[in-house]
């Protein structure tokens, strides 16, 4: 069964964020970091129960590359992503989201 893949728009800021954040340490390094991401979207969405349950129906892929978690919910017919975060940042943020 194939999912639709929504980002939340507080995802898509994290992301253009992390780019920003990255190109600036080091020209190429923002896109690595986007091309890193967008292999876990498509990992999550060719075996999206692969990834962990870790808190209320949301799971984690983790980044091998880069520090960063993606915390998303699937459903029946939607893969839907909450938020792409720094491994150090306080949980409490993707956790509420899920409100």
């Amino acid at each position: 069964m194939s999912h639709e893949l929504i980002i939340r728009p507080e995802a898509e800021e994290e992301m253009r964020e992390s780019f920003a954040w990255y190109e600036d340490r080091f020209s190429g390094l923002g896109s690595e970091f986007l091309l890193c991401i967008d292999a876990i979207f498509n990992a999550i969405l060719r075996n999206p129960r692969q990834f962990p349950e870790v808190h209320r129906n949301v799971r984690r892929a983790l980044s091998r590359r880069f520090p960063y978690e993606v915390f998303f919910i699937l459903d029946d017919q939607r893969i839907i992503v909450l938020g792409v975060f720094h491994a150090k940042r306080n949980p409490k943020i993707w956790k509420e989201r899920t409100n």
